[in-house]
């Protein structure tokens, strides 16, 4: 048996602590990523994963020491990194003469390597070569992506919902216009993707909505698409299923248009409007002759007494 899949049980409070966050949750936490170097990275390389994990901080963690693996021919040291650290997405580099500025991003379910697609870079810009201001560490940006082979090729669609993951940051439940200041524009054409990041910048323009500019701000990669590892299509559907928890409870009798308004349906008995009870007014008030009409007849009247 694995040392990691042994049973521990905590001996201090941190550890316990330690613990209760790796357990399985209804609402999980956000994804951790690990950016490994490999045993022959050269200083593009190293440059990449140090720039990618300013981006992602604090969700990554950066490993300095060089690790002597190939992740498409064995798998086992991504994995065991991957229950040591807790992180479920990882970014793998390596340069080599027959494919040099290699990076592998991918990443994990249940502590197993579920999808890995390899890229090469071609041209990258760091952070330090561009002399403008930066976002603040943490900050969530804002995803685009253009190109019509995100949306056909399969592997590129594999390759979006990857980038989706790995750079989506944290969930929130609102949205400040002034915390929208890091976008990341990822571009397929020609066979290449190019990712450019740039910080947004809220002009005056004389009115509420300001004017919005944007200031290339780095790392800017022109990277290739060269081998890929995706998962098949039931394991995959396997990954993407939710716990019944999370599920919403369909409600009868309500239903919702395309604007989000809510409809719902009541289902009455028949009623008998001829005894319903209406508000009492002195003009709606029937008089004595009108009581009388529908009676039949007038009413006798009573003989004064001698």
């Amino acid at each position: 048996m694995d040392a990691l899949d042994r049973v521990v049980k905590p001996k201090t409070k941190r550890a316990k602590r330690f613990l209760e966050k790796k357990e399985p949750k209804l609402n999980e936490n956000t994804k951790n990523a690990m950016l490994i170097k490999g045993g022959n990275a050269n200083l593009t390389v190293t440059e990449v994963l140090k720039d990618i994990y300013a981006v992602k901080k604090p969700f990554a963690v950066l490993y300095k020491r060089k690790n002597i693996t190939r992740p498409f021919e064995d798998q086992t040291s991504l994995e065991f990194f991957s229950k040591k650290s807790d992180c479920s997405l990882f970014l793998f580099g390596s340069h080599n003469k027959k494919r040099p500025n290699n990076l592998i991003i991918g990443r994990m379910f249940d502590y197993h390597v579920l999808d890995m697609i390899e890229l090469g870079v071609e041209k990258f810009v760091s952070l330090k070569d561009i002399k403008n201001s930066k976002c603040p560490e943490g900050t969530k940006p804002l995803l685009i992506f253009a190109g019509d082979m995100f949306d056909v090729n399969e592997e590129y669609r594999r390759l979006k919902s990857l980038f989706i993951d790995f750079f989506r940051g944290p969930t929130v439940p609102s949205i400040r216009l002034a915390g929208l200041e890091y976008v990341l524009h990822f571009t397929a054409v020609d066979g290449k993707i190019y990712m450019r990041s740039y910080k947004v910048l809220l002009k005056k323009s004389g009115c509420k909505i300001p004017r919005i500019e944007l200031e290339e701000m780095g790392p800017s990669l022109d990277l290739v698409m060269r081998r890929t590892h995706l998962a098949s299509d039931d394991l995959y559907k396997l990954s993407l299923k939710q716990p019944k928890g999370l599920k919403p409870k369909k409600k009868k009798n309500i239903s919702h248009d395309v604007f989000g308004t809510t409809y719902g349906r009541i289902h009455m008995q028949k009623q008998d409007l001829s005894k319903l009870q209406t508000r009492k007014m002195k003009g709606l008030k029937k008089r004595p002759a009108e009581k009388s009409a529908e009676d039949g007849g007038a009413t006798p009247k009573k003989s004064k007494s001698a």
